[in-house]
């Protein structure tokens, strides 16, 4: 039977509760006769009772309650019940139409004054109802029926219906119930209730305008825990609609929060703070910490961690030191992750020095700061790892060793990875194998990574055959590797010209069913292009692009090279113009290449102009770019543009001339017999403290012999000698040539001794 209230039938309603005839007010609980209160019934009692009415008002039609002198007798006997005693009938009954018929009867026989039973059973019907199918509809209607009869809502019955309405959608509706209560009813928990459906909703500041009447100084209705976790659960979730709450007003949040001794849970307070650090605001992290502290928050370690991390992210170790002494001086103990955020820091700062004294007192126990942290695996994997980055492999192994005596620590996969790591990279290889074939003896399984830093130093250090054998038997033992070890032995043999043997590896990558990502594309771009098979790099490119992949600049620059390495400009300019519709502009690299390319085709012009669309472009030419100019120009003899050029680098575009710039010029001033202005650059590089070397050197005997200039050629024995440039054999040739054919074969004697041959004081 459909038991739904809709508006329209209120004045139905109203007749139906007309009040009964005084003969059926007799029962009332409100009785005048002056007898005594008898004692209290007993729980047992009470629950009999309750019992005893559910059987008589499921047995009996609802239309003969008011006659039925049990039931009668039962609810309205002195003592009069109590409001509990009524809202638990009216729960228990099977449905929300008996529930009803129940609230009707207790209208008809109890007074307009006992509004408080009425209550009671009343938020019992509401629960009854809640829990059937047609809630939303039926709810609404008893809510506007309830305002008419004049019953008013307990605390628990207005919660009721605003989390209700607010889990049916029905946002509105639940601010109507709240902004509907009398301010007696909006207490806490009301507004708890009101706060979390409103946050659910996205109704960020309507939440925040309920909550901030609870965060006054003085409210009567202050917050408590559970709004707390309300507010601060809704706020950590990323991506709510209607959070705008910058970090400086969750930071005041929170701390009004604390004023009323409500503080948040480790775990948000801890994503709090991660994210101050996160953003570069540890400072008002820690402030955050420290008002806390000064409210007596419970602060466990797990945010100090936080705050630490984001020091250790800037390599503030002096602040990081700071707040564990404050830790140590509040209370809060560190715990192990502490101790190792310390270290990784430490250690990231090579201060493995430091780091160590950190892990001694560790060991050391409970010392005089009151530490029983006692070091876990981690913190030794970190320590050696660190110890190996600074090249203290033999010391890192010390410390395995040391980590063996540790009850309950034993070397992992980690801990043998970084050391293998470190030897391979100090080029002791053999170490590194040893190391590898030691943790397959103490049933410490290596992993693919132990495969790849093995792969990667011997492919460093020119043995990529060996890597290539290695990676092989360690295929035929079950450790495959993955991209990485692919990309590696690729990379390496794409160096070394291989392409043959590259692109074997890349088939056999592909057909294991590893995935070939970007890096190893652009290797095999750049390998082809360097040995000049344009094709080969155009089809990679096409793989490249059908694999998902976008070439990046430097790829495009590799092919930019190769195409003009060919003479194939007209390709170049067709690469040129692909990368700028995929949205990269040309860089110095770029134009570099171009204009080395029409220095070497002796087209200055485009070569100038070139580099005048470089200036525009906002880039700034280099030293390659001046010297691939300031070559060609020379090779051409336009020595005057060269040296107009060289001019200009230092006083126009700001660029220092170096070592391989001035070799050009002397070489080519030499050959052209300007002599003395070669000799001036030399001088020019002294007060510009560029160092010669011995090309330098060997460029200005050769232009000193064809003068026969033995004095300044002396000098210059003398000057070689200073800078602590070698001769090499093209020096010899040229000096025991020269030196022998004038008598000087003594001063050569000298020179190669070391010693000065020079008598001028020049």
């Amino acid at each position: 039977m459909n038991t739904a209230l809709p508006v329209s039938k209120h004045s139905k309603l109203r007749r139906l509760l007309k009040p009964l005839p005084a003969s059926c007010l007799l029962y009332r609980h409100l009785c005048t006769e002056p007898n005594p209160q008898p004692p209290p019934l007993r729980l047992q009692d009470k629950e009999s009772k309750v019992a005893q009415a559910i059987q008589l008002l499921v047995e009996t039609p609802h239309q003969e309650w008011s006659s039925s002198q049990p039931l009668q007798s039962l609810l309205f006997s002195s003592p009069p019940p109590s409001p509990l005693f009524l809202f638990k009938i009216t729960r228990s009954l099977p449905s929300s139409f008996h529930a009803l018929n129940f609230f009707k009867h207790l209208q008809q026989n109890l007074s307009s004054q006992d509004t408080q039973f009425l209550s009671y059973s009343f938020q019992a019907l509401l629960e009854q109802t809640g829990r059937e199918p047609d809630a939303a509809s039926r709810l609404s209607e008893l809510h506007q029926a309830s305002k008419e009869w004049g019953v008013p809502l307990t605390v628990k019955a207005a919660a009721f219906l605003i989390r209700y309405f607010g889990r049916l959608e029905m946002v509105d509706k639940s601010v109507l119930v709240f902004n509907e209560l009398v301010p007696s009813l909006r207490n806490t928990h009301v507004r708890n209730v009101l706060i979390d459906v409103l946050l659910r909703d996205s109704r960020f500041d309507y939440a925040m305008n309920v909550l901030d009447e609870m965060l006054q100084p003085i409210s009567e209705v202050p917050p408590n825990e559970i709004t707390g976790d309300i507010v601060f659960n809704a706020l950590v979730k990323r991506g709510r609609k209607g959070r705008n709450l910058s970090e400086e007003d969750l930071i005041k949040l929170v701390l009004q929060f604390g004023k009323h001794s409500v503080f948040p849970k480790t775990n948000w307070l801890t994503q709090l703070i991660s994210g101050l650090c996160r953003s570069g605001k540890s400072n008002q992290a820690w402030n955050v910490l420290h008002e806390l502290l000064r409210l007596r928050a419970p602060l466990e370690t797990p945010p100090f961690n936080a705050i630490l991390t984001g020091l250790g992210r800037s390599g503030d170790v002096k602040r990081m030191n700071t707040v564990m002494a404050e830790m140590k001086e509040s209370g809060i103990q560190p715990d192990v992750v502490t101790f190792g955020i310390l270290i990784n820091q430490l250690c990231k700062l090579r201060r493995v020095d430091e780091a160590m004294k950190v892990l001694n007192k560790l060991g050391e126990g409970s010392g005089s700061d009151g530490v029983t942290v006692e070091a876990d695996v981690i913190i030794y994997n970190t320590l050696i790892d660190g110890l190996c980055k600074v090249g203290r492999q033999e010391e890192g192994l010390q410390l395995m060793e040391r980590m063996k005596s540790m009850k309950g620590l034993a070397p992992n996969t980690v801990t043998y990875n970084c050391l293998i790591d470190g030897f391979c990279k100090a080029g002791e290889i053999e170490r590194g194998k040893q190391l590898f074939d030691q943790m397959n003896e103490e049933g410490v399984s290596p992993n693919v990574i132990s495969l790849n830093v093995l792969v990667d130093g011997m492919c460093r250090h020119g043995r990529i055959s060996s890597a290539l054998q290695f990676f092989s038997d360690m295929r035929g033992k079950g450790l495959k590797g993955n991209a990485v070890t692919y990309t590696t032995l690729i990379t390496a043999f794409c160096d070394v010209d291989n392409m043959g043997k590259a692109v074997d590896l890349f088939d056999q990558m592909l057909t294991s069913g590893c995935f070939a990502d970007a890096v190893v594309y652009y290797s095999l771009i750049s390998g082809f292009c360097k040995a000049g098979r344009m094709d080969d790099a155009s089809n990679v490119l096409s793989k490249l692009k059908e694999a998902g992949f976008r070439p990046d600049i430097v790829c495009y620059n590799s092919l930019v090279s190769g195409f003009c390495k060919k003479k194939k400009v007209d390709k170049a300019y067709e690469i040129i113009k692909e990368m700028e519709e995929a949205g990269m502009e040309p860089d110095g690299v770029t134009y570099n290449t171009l204009i080395a390319y029409f220095c070497k085709a002796g087209d200055f012009a485009v070569a100038c102009r070139m580099m005048k669309q470089m200036i525009e472009a906002g880039l700034v030419p280099t030293i390659a770019t001046y010297g691939a100019l300031i070559h060609a120009y020379c090779i051409n003899g336009k020595f005057e543009e060269a040296k107009k050029l060289f001019k200009d680098m230092s006083s126009v575009s700001k660029v220092s001339p170096n070592t391989i710039i001035y070799n050009i010029l002397i070489e080519s001033l030499c050959k052209n017999n300007d002599v003395n202005f070669a000799l001036s650059l030399m001088n020019d590089m002294e007060a510009k403290g560029v160092k010669p070397n011995t090309n330098t050197f060997n460029a200005m005997f050769k232009g000193l012999k064809e003068k026969n200039l033995l004095e300044d050629a002396f000098i210059l024995m003398d000057s070689m000698i200073e800078h602590a440039c070698n001769p090499d054999y093209i020096t010899m040739e040229i000096l025991t040539e020269w030196l022998s054919a004038v008598g000087e074969s003594k001063k050569l004697k000298s020179f190669v001794r070391g010693c000065k041959v020079s008598t001028s004081t020049a």
